[in-house]
């Protein structure tokens, strides 16, 4: 049994979604091929499928799992100090002007 992951080969319409020529013929192709494509499709046997208990979850054949790309907090936090920085500039550009407005309240 062939398993085809294509949940993310969708377009949103405004009342449901729907597949695109390109996705419904990448489907086409991959189901005729018949090969296994790393988390898109697999090529499950018979033996597979009862060693799962005749389960046909797509997740039990096919890992879709995504790995999270890492947040560098060492230049987040770099990034804030620098906006706090500027911003503190700005606010003391727009002091000296409310002054020569006479608007420094």
């Amino acid at each position: 049994m062939l398993f085809i992951d294509a949940s993310h080969d969708y377009q949103q319409g405004s009342n449901q979604n729907y597949l695109g020529d390109d996705d419904r013929v990448e489907i086409l192709r991959t189901y005729h091929q018949r090969e296994n494509i790393a988390k898109y499709a697999y090529l499950a046997t018979r033996e597979e499928i009862a060693a799962n208990d005749y389960n046909l979850n797509i997740p039990r054949y096919l890992d879709t799992f995504e790995q999270e790309e890492q947040i560098d907090l060492a230049a987040v936090n770099a990034s804030i100090v620098a906006l706090r920085t500027q911003l503190s500039e700005l606010e003391g550009q727009m002091q000296t002007y409310l002054k020569e407005l006479g608007l420094d309240g």
